[in-house]
Formats: structure tokens, C-alpha cells, sequence
């Protein structure tokens, strides 16, 4: 059997040459993917994991590959690092971007063998004076300074040499014109974190900002926590489109499947073709996300009843849990709204979706739920924290103006599955019962004045612009415990005295490659998967 943990479960593991290896077309990811090469600009919601960061690196290998017919060049900006921005700078995140964003174009350009000779147009992305090749330019440097902020308090950055909007896009269309450009298609990665508030809303703004024949942004952020800001305008300035996948569709097992299988041998292939049962149940557990079904694999080590009914038991009604009331410690503003989303999940939504199912089953109906509904007068807090369970996977938000019991009107969501099955004896059979019957037209409902809304609207308000700029330095000194990598990358790092987080941000490929049997290819995948699950974490 091919080695489990050996699965490449994010995206900044793989090589750029490697991407389209791992793409499963499914209709809705392809669909997706071609939204993000038109001329409109296109902001994809997705929780944790949901494959985000995969849909731009596919869009952009295959306009990288279709550039000589279409002139269109893609540039793949990722914005992981802004949550270690910490300046005196009241505008640090523009500032950064813009910087990041001219320096990523340059590099693509003279990667393409595009630059013939420098330009004004070409100095002013690089922040002045042409350097020679393979040196970093002004806003390389400037850029950095930004990212290496986290390391002292109040840093002061000097941005004189950043252009203004305006004279960027300038200097966008000149490059377009000179290079016989048709458009530069950007493609924002981890654009707005969020925990960070005010980054989304200069981002937002940036983004609209920017928009021109020459230029178009796409951006890849988390769901319904997204701060857009009071001048970007959701329907005029993109499409927000969702990454959600189906559990209801007739196709949706083969498709996970598929996705498996990108990165299994033969003989793991063969038992989950031979288990199809005990495959399935795990595939509608985590209901859509890639991430977590390579790692709940992982985890179970085989697909066997005992060891997939172990896992989908203590992964959703531990792990995952354990992941989203952590945000709630890490960002001490949100902790009461955090800890009711949890409560109501657990308390209320979880026993009545179980019951609702069991009692069907008794009376011999076909019907099955992990749908509910929410009236659309509840409290704001009700709703906050519905969108802070929405980033980790727990809950996805589906569609609003859902027409309930009485007439009355709400939003409608999913509860993931893993985390419905998780209680009941027979986790596997419980889902293998639900999936047969799903409809989205069965669901639990809540209205206005149920009976805990009242203890948490009280909770809504400036708590929900805390900072995690705030928290930084006592994130740093974590220790890397709480990383999610595995127990030899772990044991790794604790062997060579890396046992914080922000020891690990801090080292080189030398410091790892101190550690035993650690050569230097092992030495830069551990540094690349430890930095990734750092920033990950500090992000939220």
C-alpha cells in the first residue's frame, strides 16, 4: 500500500510543474477555473482545505501554457505573510501589497524571457533604478522589511519608492503595449485573512482599485468572515463565487475518489475500489474537503471498518473541534462568539439533525438531513458565529430567503458530516443510511427567538476587530505542538532545538539540516511544510 502520510495535503507542498498532475475536473473546480481566466474579476469563498489555493495554481499553469495564443500572463501572488506585518504604518497592508505585487509581475516577466531592456515602466515596478540580473529590486527589499516586521515592534518601512495606484497602472499598460500583452491576470492566494479586518478592507479596496483593460484580480479568501469594506461592492466590482461541493450529487463519490486515487498506487487504489462502503463514509464525512479526506485517510492508515469508524469518531468529535475553539484562544475577541458556535452545534443542532434522521428511519422514509435553517431576524452574534464555523469546515453556509415552516424566511446551512456521525454507535452506517437520501429540502430549523440565541447577543462589537497584531509576539513563543505536521516533523525539529513557532519562522535550511538522517532535500521540504503550517496557524 502506498505510504498515507505521504499524501500532499497543501497545496504549497507541490511543485508549480506539478499541479495539473493532482487537478480532479470536477464540473464545479473546472468551472471555477475558467471564471478565473475571463476578463471579470472573480473572488472564490472556501473553507480550510477546500482546495482554493489549488484552483489558482491550475489557472495558472494552464494560461502559463496557453500564453503564446492568448497573450494573457498569469501572475500568482500569494498574501500568507501579512499576518506577520507589524509596523507604525496605518497603511502597511497597501503598502505591502503593492510592493509584493510589483515585484511577483517583474520576476514572472523576465521568467517568460519577456524583458528586453529596461523601461520606465519597468523601474517604476521595480521601485527605481534597474538592478543587475539575479540581484533584488528596491520593492523586493522593501517587501521583505514588511514580512520581517513580526520580529520587532513599531517597525518603521520606507515607502517613497512604492508607486501610487495610478502610476502602477500606468506602468501595467505601457508593459502590456510594449510586450504585446493582451491583460495581466493576477490571481491573489490567501488574500484576506481572517483576523485581520483591516487588511480585507485595504484589500478590497486595492482590488477594485486596480481594476483596468490591462489588469484583472481574482482573489481566493475564506467564507462569510470575509471583511469586503464600504467600497467594494460585491455584485459591480467581482463575482464571489463559492467552492462548496455537492454531497447531494449523484457523481460526488467518484469524485472524491478521484482525487484520492491522484496520489495513491495501485494497491491502495484496489482496496478503496473493493471497500466502496467504508470509502464513501469517509467521503461524505468530510462533505467536500480534499484536505481532510487525504488526512483522515492518513489517520486511519487502512480502509477497514474498524479503523474508519475510529476515525471518523475521534477526528470530528475532537480534532476538528479542537481546531476552531483554538481560534478562540489564539484571538481572545472572539472567544464568546467562538464558544456559542460550538455550544449550539454540539447542543442543539447536532442531537436534533441524529433524531431527525433516526425517526425517518423508523418510519421508513427515504428522506436524510445535515441541512438547517436560521430565521433571518436572529441576532447579528447568531450569525457571526455561524461565519466563523464556516472557515474551519464545520458548517457552510448554502443560501438565504429560504422559505420555512409558517412562511418565515431565513438562511440555509450544512453541518458537516463527519461531525453529525461522530456521536451516534455506528458512525459508518449512520452515514451510509444518511447519504442514500440527503435533500436539501429537509432541515432543522431555528427560529428568531430560540431558546439560546439571547446568550450571545450580547457578544457582538468591537470584539469582532481584534487584531491579531495584538497577540503576535505570545503567538510566536507556541510551541510547535500545535502545528499541523506530522509527529517525525515534530520530533525533527525538537531534535535541533526548533521548538516555537517563531523558531521555526526564523531558521534556514541549514538550521534543519542539523537535525539527523536530514539531508538537504528533506531539509527544504520540512522548512517549507513548517514555515506553511506556521503562517497557517498565526493566520487563523
Amino acid at each position: 500500500m502506498s505510504s498515507p502520510q505521504d499524501f500532499i495535503i497543501r497545496t504549497e507542498d507541490v511543485k508549480v510543474e506539478d499541479v495539473l498532475d493532482l487537478f480532479v475536473p470536477i464540473s464545479r473546480d473546472r468551472e471555477l477555473v475558467d471564471k478565473l481566466k475571463s476578463t471579470s474579476p472573480v473572488v472564490i469563498e472556501g473553507s480550510r482545505g477546500t482546495g482554493k489555493s489549488l484552483l489558482l495554481r491550475v489557472c495558472e499553469q494552464e494560461q502559463l501554457a496557453q500564453y503564446t495564443s492568448s497573450k494573457v500572463l498569469p501572475i500568482y501572488v500569494s498574501f500568507s505573510r501579512s499576518s506577520l506585518i507589524n509596523t507604525d504604518d496605518p497603511q502597511q497592508f497597501q503598502h505591502w501589497m503593492l510592493s509584493s505585487l510589483c515585484s511577483r509581475i517583474l520576476r514572472v516577466i523576465s521568467q517568460a524571457g519577456l524583458i528586453a531592456s529596461p523601461t520606465q515602466a519597468i523601474r517604476i515596478l521595480s521601485g527605481g533604478a534597474t538592478q543587475n540580473p539575479g540581484t533584488k529590486t528596491t520593492l523586493e527589499i522593501v517587501a521583505e522589511e514588511f514580512e520581517h516586521s513580526y520580529k520587532k515592534q513599531a517597525t518603521s518601512v520606507d515607502t517613497s519608492n512604492i508607486p501610487t495606484i495610478e502610476k502602477f497602472k500606468d506602468a501595467i499598460e505601457d508593459i502590456c503595449r510594449t510586450l504585446n500583452l493582451k491583460r495581466i491576470n493576477v490571481l491573489f492566494d490567501e488574500a484576506a485573512h481572517i483576523f485581520r479586518p483591516e487588511q480585507q478592507r485595504q484589500f478590497f479596496t486595492l482590488f477594485r482599485d486596480l481594476r483596468s483593460p490591462y489588469i484583472t484580480c481574482n482573489a481566493a479568501v475564506y467564507p462569510g468572515v470575509t471583511v469586503y469594506g464600504d467600497t467594494f461592492e460585491s455584485t459591480h466590482d467581482a463575482q464571489i463565487l463559492s467552492l462548496n461541493r455537492d454531497v447531494t450529487s449523484s457523481e460526488y463519490v467518484r469524485q472524491m475518489r478521484e482525487i484520492v486515487f491522484k496520489q495513491a498506487d495501485s494497491k491502495l487504489q484496489e482496496i478503496i475500489t473493493r471497500q466502496g462502503d467504508l470509502f464513501s463514509a469517509l467521503a461524505y464525512a468530510v462533505s467536500g474537503n480534499p484536505r481532510l479526506l487525504l488526512k483522515t485517510i492518513a489517520l486511519a492508515g487502512t480502509i477497514r471498518s474498524t479503523e474508519i469508524g475510529g476515525v471518523i469518531k475521534e477526528f470530528f468529535r475532537d480534532a476538528i473541534w479542537s481546531e476552531h475553539s483554538g481560534l478562540g484562544e489564539r484571538y481572545p475577541g472572539h472567544k464568546e462568539i467562538i464558544d456559542w458556535g460550538r455550544t449550539f452545534i454540539e447542543r442543539f443542532v447536532i442531537p436534533n439533525t441524529i433524531e431527525r434522521n433516526q425517526a425517518w428511519s423508523r418510519e421508513e422514509r427515504s428522506e436524510r438531513t445535515c441541512f438547517f435553517w436560521v430565521h433571518r431576524d436572529a441576532p447579528e452574534a447568531v450569525y457571526e458565529g455561524l461565519r466563523l464555523l464556516m472557515y474551519t469546515g464545520i458548517v457552510t453556509r448554502l443560501d438565504s430567503g429560504i422559505v420555512a415552516t409558517r412562511g418565515e424566511i431565513g438562511t440555509r446551512y450544512a453541518i458537516n458530516i463527519g461531525c453529525v456521525a461522530s456521536p451516534t454507535s455506528n458512525p459508518i452506517a449512520f452515514i451510509n443510511d444518511m447519504r442514500r437520501g440527503l435533500s436539501v429540502k429537509r432541515f432543522t430549523e431555528y427560529g428568531a427567538n430560540f431558546q439560546t440565541f439571547g446568550e450571545v447577543a450580547s457578544a457582538v462589537g468591537d470584539k469582532i476587530e481584534s487584531d491579531v497584531s495584538t497577540v503576535l509576539a505570545d503567538l510566536l513563543k507556541r510551541p510547535i505542538d500545535v502545528l499541523d505536521i506530522s509527529d517525525h516533523q515534530k520530533s525533527a525539529l525538537t531534535s535541533i532545538n526548533i521548538d516555537t513557532l517563531g523558531k521555526a519562522l526564523s531558521s534556514t535550511q541549514a538550521d534543519f539540516m542539523r537535525a539527523d538522517y536530514i539531508g538537504p532535500k528533506r531539509s527544504r521540504r520540512i522548512m517549507n511544510v513548517a514555515t506553511a503550517a506556521v503562517i497557517e496557524y498565526l493566520s487563523g
